[in-house]
């Protein structure tokens, strides 16, 4: 039988129950991690006398590492195996940033987060991979977007806590809290958390192994012989690179890294500034990590998105939410001088709608690449994509040091997500004509 028949057989196990939670803990704090430096740049700031542009490499020295992490680290599963890179890049990400909190000067906590930002970058797409491969396929949107909503709602349970804990304890305690949690979190799935099925498969590993996690899949079930839907050939680094770029995925592979750049620029130009902004227009100081925890909080629409997503067109989809966004942001800056009801009542829009489209892409990749190159592809969009992240908190922090006005600063960050409709639009016509014929090949694999 082919794996992905017994999963759509069996349904919903307690042990797919048991690997959603680990991997939603794993987003979770990614996102909580990634977000934390954002929540304590003002506090940074004043204990250090330091000014905003001193801290622009800070923000990005994080998004670089995680870019870079994706980029190199990340398609090392389709080679050592999913849960092993895992475990690796939750390791470093966690054990760095408790290292981060004793970090006593610029250099080393921009050094302590680039390590950081290897873990996180390498960490997101692995779980991804290793949840849709035991995924039914009729809820495989659902089920990811769902576990994938753990990142937004880890960086807006950081911004909460950083509300709470950093009056009392400091900046230090939130760096120490991101780095613990992980760190217990990695020790647990060391000794629990099964490795790919459809991983073993491709690389012929025992039969006695993959029975073994068949039957904590499905206890009642005798054992069976199962294989692959597509050719059991494991490729080579370069031969993975050639088929990311083949003909048949090179217009969906440049779409969706163009897509997740333009998102993350966004989200990292909001939720990096956003705290800082608010203590120099003189709010109170726990308002400002508070509407960017709203702001991340808005990925929670990606549950919804992915129900959406297994029943109708994902990439008119995610079009239409990038769509919305635009209209939201570019409207936040022109009512934060005069309504702030309406100004947190637009960002929770224009947050709900850019993390539901966000949240949405690496499901959409993890569907378009077949196994052999799944990780290498969702990973290197990440990768990509974490460059727009850098991109983002630094052009936010030139337009804030340029005195601009709320109004143009907004209206910039709108330019993304229009860029963001454009490439699944893009996508979406390419698909549609390898559906008429016009192309060779369906850019979709057969599974």
């Amino acid at each position: 039988m082919h794996i992905q028949a017994f999963l759509d057989q069996h349904g919903w196990t307690k042990f797919q129950w048991f690997i959603f939670i680990m991997m939603f803990l794993v987003a979770f704090f990614d996102g909580m991690d990634t977000a934390v430096m954002g929540y304590i740049a003002p506090d940074l700031i004043r204990d250090w006398n330091i000014s905003k542009t001193d801290l622009i490499p800070v923000l990005s020295a994080a998004l670089v590492g995680a870019a870079i992490g994706a980029i190199v680290l990340g398609p090392l599963a389709d080679r050592l195996g999913r849960k092993t890179l895992l475990l690796f890049s939750v390791f470093i990400f966690s054990f760095s940033c408790v290292l981060s909190s004793f970090a006593q000067n610029l250099t080393q906590l921009e050094i302590l987060r680039f390590i950081t930002g290897l873990g996180l970058g390498a960490a997101l797409p692995n779980a991804v991979t290793l949840l849709s491969e035991y995924c039914p396929s009729q809820r495989r949107a659902f089920i990811v977007n769902t576990m994938y909503c753990g990142f937004p709602i880890g960086a807006a349970a950081g911004g909460f806590a950083a509300a709470y804990i950093i009056p009392y304890f400091g900046w230090q305690s939130m760096l120490m809290l991101c780095g613990a949690l992980p760190l217990l979190l990695c020790i647990f799935m060391a000794v629990f958390l099964p490795e790919s099925v459809r991983y073993l498969l491709l690389k012929d590993a025992s039969n006695d192994r993959v029975q073994k996690i068949l039957q904590k899949l499905k206890p009642a079930v005798q054992p069976i012989q199962i294989h692959l839907e597509e050719k059991n050939t494991p490729l080579s680094a370069m031969q993975s690179m050639r088929m990311v770029f083949s003909r048949k995925y090179a217009v969906g592979t440049l779409s969706l890294w163009l897509c997740f750049f333009s998102g993350l620029m966004i989200f990292y130009g909001i939720i990096n500034w956003m705290p800082v902004l608010f203590k120099e227009a003189g709010m109170p100081p726990h308002l400002g990590p508070a509407v960017s925890g709203l702001f991340a909080l808005g990925g929670i629409g990606a549950m919804l998105n992915g129900w959406l997503m297994d029943r109708f067109n994902g990439n008119r989809i995610i079009a239409i939410c990038t769509f919305l966004t635009a209209i939201c942001v570019a409207l936040i800056g022109t009512v934060i001088d005069f309504s702030l009801a309406l100004f947190i009542l637009l960002m929770i829009c224009a947050g709900t709608l850019q993390n539901t489209a966000q949240s949405s892409l690496p499901v959409l990749a993890a569907k378009f690449y077949p196994t052999a190159i799944r990780t290498t592809g969702v990973s290197w969009m990440c990768g990509v994509g974490r460059f727009g992240a850098v991109a983002g908190t630094m052009s936010m922090g030139y337009l804030v040091n340029s005195s601009m006005s709320w109004g143009l600063i907004f209206a910039v960050l709108a330019i993304p997500a229009v860029v963001m409709t454009v490439c699944m639009l893009l996508k979406n016509h390419y698909e549609e004509k390898a559906d008429e014929g016009k192309y060779s090949a369906s850019s979709y694999s057969a599974e």
